[in-house]
């Protein structure tokens, strides 16, 4: 078990925590603020004991079977993507940003960022209780102002249940928004028996994922499968980690990811985290 420590700015893509090693969202430099607040042992405590248990009510109502309209007569239309970029010049002050794409063109068809402040602390096992709250709030703006862009599904770097307590961010998002969503990290979290060094040494070996598209199971001790990693592009050997966020079940999510990168990294991600930097870089915060 390894002890959760608390990373400063730009830096969480270094810890390896026990709830949360390495849960995705921010794991890149200017993705990870974190907030200066340094909560006493008993307020730490308090969150923690709190967000338990509404992690736990939430995730009674998640699902991760095919749950979807548009499913039954193959007419997925737009996706989104969520991210958040953090200003290198404070680690509480940052960029939340949706962007909807069409799809099967991938053309951007609807984009909204703003600045939000992330007061509360990063806590391993409860990111999304720090960052969804503001994902969940573009998601309810275009439903209220711009219907007609309204995504089918979402997806988010990071987890879905790939997760220590089957509950990741992705997930979280998808429960509060009541919309499809899928996760995708860039990086394996460790859980279930499994850890990082025994899945990059079985992904080192270019048998196990020949071409683009072609997944492996991520099966935990427990025999669970929790997710796959998953080749996205034949110029990238380096896979992603997909797991079912909500709505969805975990081949249809890996068929959607397949056909949505350009790039390592699903296009509406990745578009989102290209705009949320450039919407600090204008301001002179990054």
């Amino acid at each position: 078990m390894t002890e959760c420590t608390k990373a400063g700015p730009d830096t969480r893509a270094d810890v390896d925590c026990t709830d949360d090693a390495v849960e995705d969202e921010g794991n890149e430099a200017g993705k990870a603020g974190d907030s200066t607040m340094e909560p006493d042992s008993e307020l730490l405590k308090e969150w923690t004991t709190r967000w338990s248990k509404e992690q736990e009510e939430m995730k009674l109502q998640l699902s991760v079977e095919d749950d979807c309209d548009w499913l039954a007569d193959g007419n997925l239309r737009r996706i989104g993507g969520v991210d958040i970029s953090f200003s290198k010049k404070d680690s509480v002050d940052g960029c939340v940003t949706l962007v909807v794409l069409s799809y099967p063109s991938l053309e951007v068809i609807y984009e909204q960022s703003k600045m939000v402040r992330l007061t509360l602390p990063y806590i391993c096992g409860f990111l999304a209780f720090r960052e969804v709250p503001f994902m969940e709030e573009l998601i309810r703006e275009v439903r209220e102002l711009h219907p007609d862009a309204v995504p089918d599904i979402v997806v988010m770097d990071g987890n879905g249940v790939l997760h220590p307590k089957g509950f990741g961010a992705a997930s979280q998002l998808g429960v509060v928004a009541g919309i499809p969503t899928i996760g995708v990290a860039k990086k394996f979290l460790a859980i279930d028996g499994l850890c990082q060094r025994d899945i990059k040494a079985t992904l080192a070996d270019p048998k196990v994922l020949p071409c683009a598209g072609s997944s492996m199971p991520i099966v935990g001790k427990s025999g669970r499968v929790h997710g796959k990693a998953v080749r996205t592009t034949l110029k990238s050997t380096n896979p992603v980690f997909v797991s079912v966020g909500h709505k969805l079940s975990l081949d249809t999510a890996v068929r959607i990811v397949s056909s949505i990168c350009t790039a390592r990294v699903p296009e509406p991600t990745r578009q989102a985290d290209l705009r949320s930097r450039e919407f600090l870089r204008v301001r002179g915060l990054i």
